[in-house]
């Protein structure tokens, strides 16, 4: 259907929300045409003339009978706004806010995110989103219905014949934590290679043991897709090994706001093939093999996901996307994986006073991984892929320092998960182990063939005993005593270089141990980001609070390299106290996304330091 199919019976106005490019349509008295080529629209919901009279002022839900969707209209006199009854975040459902007396905020039942549907923007976090809005069509007898337009799915674009896969024609075989090593003809095709080292600095370790083969297996492939720039991900050490025997390894990454592989550079690996292509768009490998990368709906500045397509086998791997595709993805691929475990944040077991008890926590995880496990578990269900597979969750808080979080950040068991899902589908699942490998084709054919699924010998070590810490921690630990922090002008310069200001925040730093025991000579400062001063004591006005204590090997080698907090946050490098109870998501989004691409000129300061001292000391000769 065509926009001008409407303009008939319709006037629009079009607006658009301040903090994003979103646009929403209203009735009003002004005609407006748009060309959308190639979308469609789809009708969600219609009511009649006597039920829109029925709408009261401010918020109003309704749900389609039929399709069991829920929506919500906001009513301002002649003025209707309506969207999805559907979170943002983690498409949790939204219900009244009873803190709101102006009947314009709803709440959301997962992570209690906010938005006040007058505005269609997020109010926590605060400055942060803005939601899609639906489109009000009036007909000949002044009802009305909700539409949404979408644009035609990417996927669909030269569509071709699904042949019949033959046995050992595509093979997956897990590797570890998100790397699957893919047989697809005569190519091969690696996701995400995590195989030795931390993640987030030294929170994460891998759970499984990779196969003694897998350097040889990187070496091997025709192609690695790496879908962020997360370490899980993207893992520096990982890749050092690689490059010093296959430096021009092509490597695809998507055109992501922050480049995937912004630190390459200053890493010191060589790598000599890395490819940026566009989303949305078939990259041809061969006659047979085609893959696309598309961005996340929440996160499009970083995370995506990707579509692999042999003889018209569909491969669907979301990989760790809040809303994958904003929710749009392809229905009845042949597999499809996807996160599961959750616990990849410091939310909330870094976290203190107030509300975050012991048991507050640990109720919280546990009606988390629940909604996180129902919420895949619906997802499988309405894609309906002919094989899933949960993965990209199979990391353990290894050090003993981190033995707090290890036994109380509890994550989703796999099998729990493809119980949930083989209860209310056909969906054939697949619990991988290190080594083991899918025959796509044999399992297309006959999901009940025991030779589907190939496990590793017997006796194969599944889970990690060792992880070397010293090796990787001596890293962290030389940044400690580097030049720079003989200075305390380091806070301003390396805040003055963030160039987060204009927020009313005020940030306290702390340096502790690596039990989160401040240092007795340790830095401990104040942060105003409402003007980016660094004042002894808070101010006396109104601010939000924010108080980090952070390891200070970590957060030493995060400053004098430029790297992002989220080596410190889902690192679990810190312990937060925070007054009032808010996310600040604009400064946490600045420190974990939006850095500079490259780090403060710290040989600079250094000689600026230098030359000051040789200064002072001279007049004091003098």
């Amino acid at each position: 259907m065509h926009w001008r199919s409407f303009l008939p019976y319709s006037k629009w106005k079009l607006r658009s929300c301040s903090n994003c490019s979103d646009f929403f349509i209203s009735c009003t008295f002004h005609i407006m045409e748009l060309s959308n080529d190639g979308q469609t629209a789809h009708t969600l919901l219609q009511l009649a003339t006597s039920e829109e009279e029925s709408l009261k002022e401010g918020i109003n839900f309704l749900r389609n009978k039929d399709s069991g969707k829920n929506f919500i209209i906001y009513k301002n006199g002649e003025e209707l706004r309506a969207c999805k009854n559907l979170c943002k975040h983690q498409g949790g459902t939204f219900i009244k806010d009873i803190e709101d007396l102006g009947n314009r905020t709803v709440r959301c039942t997962k992570h209690n995110w906010k938005l006040d549907v007058s505005s269609m923007k997020y109010v926590n976090p605060p400055d942060s989103f803005c939601q899609e809005e639906l489109v009000i069509e009036r007909d000949e007898e002044n009802g009305f219905s909700l539409v949404e337009l979408s644009p035609p799915n990417p996927w669909d674009t030269d569509p071709r014949m699904v042949v019949c896969l033959e046995k050992g024609e595509v093979q997956v075989t897990y590797l570890t934590h998100a790397c699957m090593d893919l047989k697809l003809g005569n190519k091969r095709m690696v996701f995400d290679p995590w195989l030795i080292g931390p993640a987030f600095a030294r929170g994460w370790w891998l759970l499984h043991e990779p196969p003694c083969d897998w350097l040889e297996r990187l070496c091997q492939a025709d192609l690695i897709y790496i879908s962020h720039m997360h370490s899980d991900h993207l893992s520096y050490p990982t890749l050092r090994k690689l490059s010093e025997k296959r430096p021009d390894i092509p490597i695809y990454v998507g055109k992501t706001e922050r480049p995937v592989f912004w630190y390459l550079n200053k890493s010191g690996v060589k790598l000599t093939n890395i490819n940026v292509v566009p989303f949305g768009t078939w990259q041809e490998v061969d006659e047979n093999l085609r893959f696309m990368i598309l961005m996340d709906g929440v996160h499009p500045e970083m995370d995506t996901c990707i579509i692999v397509e042999y003889k018209g086998n569909k491969i669907l791997n979301t990989v760790d996307c809040t809303r994958p595709n904003g929710g749009k993805l392809p229905t009845n691929v042949a597999l499809m994986m996807s996160d599961f475990a959750g616990g990849a944040s410091g939310f909330p077991m870094t976290f203190s006073g107030g509300k975050f008890t012991e048991e507050w926590k640990s109720q919280f995880i546990k009606t988390e991984r629940k909604k996180l496990l129902n919420y895949k578990a619906q997802l499988v269900k309405d894609l309906n892929p002919r094989i899933y597979c949960p993965f990209a969750g199979y990391f353990v808080e290894a050090h003993p320092s981190d033995k707090y979080l290890k036994e109380t950040n509890l994550k989703n068991d796999p099998n729990e998960l493809n119980k949930l899902i083989g209860n209310s589908s056909d969906v054939l699942t697949w619990t991988p182990k290190p080594g083991a490998t899918l025959d796509l084709g044999s399992l297309l054919n006959d999901p009940t063939d025991q030779n589907g699924i190939i496990d590793p010998p017997p006796g194969t070590k599944i889970f990690k005993e060792s992880w070397d810490f010293d090796i990787y921690l001596s890293v962290f630990s030389s940044s400690f005593d580097d030049e720079i922090f003989r200075y305390p002008s380091w806070i301003k310069e390396y805040f003055t270089w963030a160039g987060f200001k204009g927020y009313n925040l005020v940030l306290r730093m702390i340096e502790t141990d690596e039990h989160f025991v401040p240092l007795p000579k340790g830095y401990n400062y104040l942060v105003d980001f409402m003007d980016l001063s660094f004042p002894t004591e808070r101010p006396e006005r109104e601010h939000s609070y924010e108080e980090i204590s952070s390891r200070a090997t970590v957060m030493r080698h995060v400053v004098k390299h430029g790297l992002l907090w989220d080596d410190l946050y889902i690192g679990f490098q810190t312990r937060i106290q925070r007054n009032p109870d808010i996310y600040h998501h604009q400064f946490w989004n600045h420190f974990q996304i939006k850095l500079p691409l490259t780090p403060p000129d710290w040989e600079v300061f250094l000689d600026q330091e230098k030359a000051n001292d040789a200064t002072l000391q001279n007049c004091n000769i003098m």
